[in-house]
C-alpha cells in the first residue's frame, strides 16, 4: 500500500477528530493530533515540555514555529512511514507554509452555522456558549478558510458533507482515498 497523508479540516463540531481516528484505524496509520503531542510533552521534565505546559497553562497558544517543528517530528517517526492522518492542524496559512508537509488528500468537513451551535451546545460545557461558538466559528472562517483556499489550488481538497451520520461521513471518506 502506498504511504496515504491525509490532513481533516473543519470548525469544532464538525465531527474532526472522531472521523480522524477512524479514518487512522481504518488505514491502520497514526492518529496525530497537536493537542496530544502538546499534552504529552507537558508532562516530560525536559526544557521544551517545561515550557509548552507553562504555555497551556496560561491558556495560550503554543507559537506556530514551534508546533510545526513538532508536527515535522512526529511524522517522521517510523510509525508514519505508511502515512498518517492529521487532525485540524495546520489552521492557519502562516502555519500551512512553516509546516511544509506535502498531504496527499486534504478533507474539509462542511458543516453549517447552525449544526455546530446544535452540537457544542449539547456538549454543555463550560466554554461552549453560543457567544464563544460564534466567536470560533467567526475565527474558524477568517484564519482557516484560506487553507482550504490554499490546497485547493493544489488540487488535494475534497469538501465532505459533515451534516449526516458518522458512518455516511466515514464512507465517504473511505470511498475518496480508495477510488
Amino acid at each position: 500500500m502506498k504511504s496515504v497523508k491525509v490532513l481533516l479540516i473543519g470548525p469544532q463540531g464538525s465531527g474532526k477528530s472522531t472521523q480522524s481516528r477512524l479514518l487512522a484505524e481504518y488505514l491502520n496509520v497514526p492518529f496525530i493530533e497537536t493537542g496530544q503531542i502538546f499534552r504529552d510533552l507537558a508532562k516530560e521534565e525536559s526544557d521544551l515540555g517545561k515550557k509548552i505546559k507553562e504555555i497551556l497553562d496560561k491558556g495560550e497558544m503554543v507559537p506556530d514555529d514551534i508546533t510545526a517543528d513538532l508536527v515535522r517530528e512526529r511524522v517522521a517517526r517510523s510509525d508514519c512511514q505508511n502515512g498518517f492522518v492529521i487532525n485540524g492542524y495546520p489552521r492557519n496559512l502562516n502555519q500551512t507554509k512553516l509546516l511544509k508537509l506535502e498531504f496527499g488528500k486534504v478533507f474539509s468537513l462542511e458543516v453549517g452555522e447552525e449544526v455546530v451551535l446544535s452540537r457544542l451546545l449539547k456538549r454543555a460545557r463550560e466554554d461552549d456558549t453560543r457567544e464563544l461558538i460564534k466567536k470560533r466559528l467567526f475565527d474558524y472562517n477568517l484564519l482557516t478558510r484560506p487553507v482550504l483556499d490554499y490546497f485547493r489550488n493544489l488540487g488535494i481538497l475534497e469538501s465532505i458533507n459533515g451534516e449526516r451520520t458518522v458512518e455516511e461521513v466515514q464512507e465517504d471518506l473511505r470511498s475518496s482515498l480508495n477510488g
